[in-house]
Order: C-alpha cells, then sequence, then structure tokens
C-alpha cells in the first residue's frame, strides 16, 4: 500500500518519535486498515494534544479510517482551551477538573494551592487513573505519553516542563485560568476545600509562637489538617502573582 502524508504543526513535532525527529512531512507506510487516532498516535502524538483533524483537506473525528496516499494534516491545541465546549474531536467537560499522575506529582500541590480541583493518588495504575477521569470528567496532567493515549482519556495535556512551577504555569495558560480567584482555599494533602475555624476551637493544637502571632485559621475538615497564613505564605503569593502575569 502507498504510504500516506502527515502534516503535524510546530506545537506538536516535539512529541514525534525519535525515530521521525527531523520528518517534514512524515511519510508513513500503510499495512492495514487504521483509524487517523491510531495512525497519529502510532507517530508518538498522544490524541489529547490534537485540537483539528484533517483528510485531504475535509476535518473529521478520531475514528476516520485511512486510505493510501491521503494527506493527513495534524494541529495541535492552542490556548486558551475551553474545556466546556464540545467539538467533532471531544466532548465537553461541565467543570474544569485535573487529575495529576505521579511523574507529576509536585504539580498536584501547586495546583490545589491555587485553588484549582485536582485528583493525586500516585499508588493507583494507568488503567484505573484513566477510569478516575472517565468517571469524573477530569483533565490528565503527565508526562506519560502512553498513558494519555487511552481511549476513555478525554482531555489531558502531556506536560512539556520538568519544574513544577513551571508545569504550573503552562496548565494556567492551556486553559486560560486565573490562580489568583480562590487561592489557598483546598487541602494541599486531600483536595477538599477548606472551611474557616475559631481559633478557640482548635488552640490545644497550635504551638507557642502560632498562638501568639497568627488568629485566622483554616480546617479540612475529612484529613483534620490545619492552615493558617504562616511565613511560607508570602513565597506563595509571589508563585501565584507571577504566574497569572
Amino acid at each position: 500500500m502507498s504510504p500516506v502524508t502527515l502534516y503535524f504543526d510546530d506545537t506538536l513535532t516535539p512529541l514525534l518519535y525519535h525515530r521521525l525527529a527531523g520528518a517534514d512531512p512524515v511519510r508513513y507506510p500503510m499495512s492495514r486498515r487504521a483509524s487517523v487516532k491510531d495512525v497519529v498516535e502510532s507517530c508518538g502524538v498522544p490524541h489529547t494534544e490534537i485540537g483539528c483533524l484533517k483528510i485531504n483537506a475535509h476535518e473529521v473525528d478520531f475514528s476516520s479510517l485511512v486510505e493510501e496516499q491521503d494527506i493527513i494534516e495534524i494541529t495541535g491545541v492552542h490556548p486558551p482551551v475551553n474545556v466546556g465546549r464540545d467539538t467533532l474531536l471531544r466532548q465537553g467537560f461541565p467543570k474544569v477538573r485535573f487529575a495529576v499522575d505521579a511523574n507529576v506529582g509536585k504539580l498536584s500541590s501547586l495546583l490545589r494551592m491555587a485553588g484549582l480541583n485536582t485528583f493525586y493518588e500516585p499508588t493507583l495504575k494507568d488503567a484505573d487513573l484513566a477510569e478516575v477521569c472517565e468517571q469524573q470528567k477530569r483533565i490528565l496532567l503527565t508526562r506519560d505519553r502512553v498513558l494519555l493515549m487511552r481511549k476513555n482519556v478525554e482531555h489531558g495535556r502531556f506536560i512539556r516542563s520538568g519544574k513544577p512551577e513551571e508545569q504550573l504555569a503552562e496548565v494556567v495558560e492551556l486553559y486560560g485560568m486565573s490562580v489568583t480567584s480562590k487561592p489557598f482555599s483546598r487541602c494541599l494533602v486531600c483536595n477538599n476545600e477548606l472551611v474557616m475555624v475559631e481559633k478557640e476551637d482548635i488552640l490545644y493544637r497550635l504551638e507557642p509562637l502560632t498562638k501568639k502571632y497568627y488568629h485566622s485559621f483554616k480546617m479540612c475538615r475529612a484529613c483534620d489538617k490545619v492552615y493558617w497564613a504562616g511565613s511560607h505564605r508570602e513565597k506563595m503569593e509571589r508563585l501565584l502573582k507571577k504566574t497569572n502575569q
């Protein structure tokens, strides 16, 4: 069978497998009938990274079959992504909620710090995490491209940066969010929303200096962790402000 020709836009070429690095366009040998999703992912690009697919200049969905000599144009997902909008490629989600896997685990704390609903359970297997994303309508954030290729992962992002602070900025930019609207409103440990608590009710749990200098406290009703604006708060606020610029 004659090969098909694939044109990846500049945002996607860094995700191509090493054997295809520098190929522009990519010539893909067709040995069997396959969907365009299978063809594109066999080049290394997860379907979650794709914003538009065209075969012979006609926009198609992931299930469309590829024929020999087809010309395929693959456009990446560009910010700001409207997760709530249905497209030809994927259904919209009612809310922006995230799931983070173990290889970008530190990102979960930063997202929660910003007040963003973020599921993180590092012991989960890939199949179970993908199921959580499907059932709870969560956007999967990972540096594992194979995980993103699972069919039941609807929305996701292959995180480009290896640094947590840069990862936060990457996610915020992609989804057009503000990290200063509800900061410090979620538990960094278990993701549940925090509630205000009277100082007198937790006085017995506080260290002497904390009792003396701090008067406003929040608490996680799920894991019982207590929060206050300690000396570390200023550094965290600077990070969020920088991220939102």
